[in-house]
């Protein structure tokens, strides 16, 4: 993420990453539960909860309000946060483990990347 990335580029990357690991995390649940040593009703919950994520940054990317922006960046910032939970009542394998702070440093890099963007962008008259 750099300082070149516009709030609207942002959002839509991070619209796409949400649409890719929500299909992968719940078409591919079990499998992937077993490989990550995390419970597979807790992957397809996450992957189910990143569709409806995706529309509301697809919306945001349409005409980035504040308000809605401000939501998606808090949001993100729980997400991270909510991931590190994950870590620490969960016993994941390492490649889990892995994964975990892998999405989680993502969604936080597009938590900061997206703040910072909609501070820079022009107040709306």
């Amino acid at each position: 993420m750099t300082e070149s990335l516009s709030l609207r580029a942002l959002l839509r990357l991070d619209a796409l990453t949400c649409l890719v690991c929500g299909l992968a995390l719940s078409l591919g649940a079990g499998p992937l539960g077993a490989l990550f040593g995390l419970p597979p009703a807790l992957l397809l919950g996450a992957g189910l909860a990143l569709f409806p994520c995706a529309g509301l940054m697809a919306l945001a990317m349409r005409r980035p309000a504040r308000p809605l922006v401000a939501l998606i960046v808090i949001g993100n910032w729980a997400w991270a946060a909510a991931s590190l939970g994950v870590l620490a009542l969960t016993s994941p394998s390492a490649l889990g483990a892995a994964f975990v702070l892998a999405q989680a440093a993502l969604v936080a890099a597009f938590a900061w990347a997206e703040g910072r963007a909609a501070a820079r962008a022009p107040q709306p008259a």
